[in-house]
């Protein structure tokens, strides 16, 4: 995947058919492009600043993770599927999730955002 701007990186793609705004995205199963991820625990939706807290699980030790919204590839609402555009290894080796940082505009944001706009 090629390099994506950081101030992309927090935004939802543009779908003609969903308004992601209009979808409590909260328990969604979440897939990768090998294989599921695990769910959607938390989603936010501010401009240029949107994410998904995703629960992985069993998977990689019960973990969380902070996905931006800008690797979000698509959704589909009748499965509730999130599907992102990144491997499992890629959201696994991705920064830890910091659950007193997260919200703010701080130095771990800036490293999820460098991690994932690198592509």
């Amino acid at each position: 995947m090629a390099r994506v701007a950081i101030a992309e990186i927090w935004t939802f793609r543009a779908s003609p058919q969903i308004n992601v705004q209009d979808i409590d995205l909260s328990g969604y199963k979440v897939e990768a492009t090998n294989g599921g991820i695990g769910k959607v625990d938390q989603a936010t939706y501010e401009t240029g600043g949107s994410y998904l807290i995703v629960d992985t699980g069993p998977w990689i030790l019960g973990r969380k993770v902070l996905l931006p919204a800008g690797v979000v590839e698509r959704i589909d609402p009748d499965d509730e599927k999130v599907y992102v555009d990144r491997t499992k290894d890629e959201v696994e080796n991705s920064p830890e999730f910091d659950p007193d940082t997260h919200r703010d505009a701080t130095d771990y944001r800036e490293r999820v955002g460098d991690y994932y706009a690198r592509g």
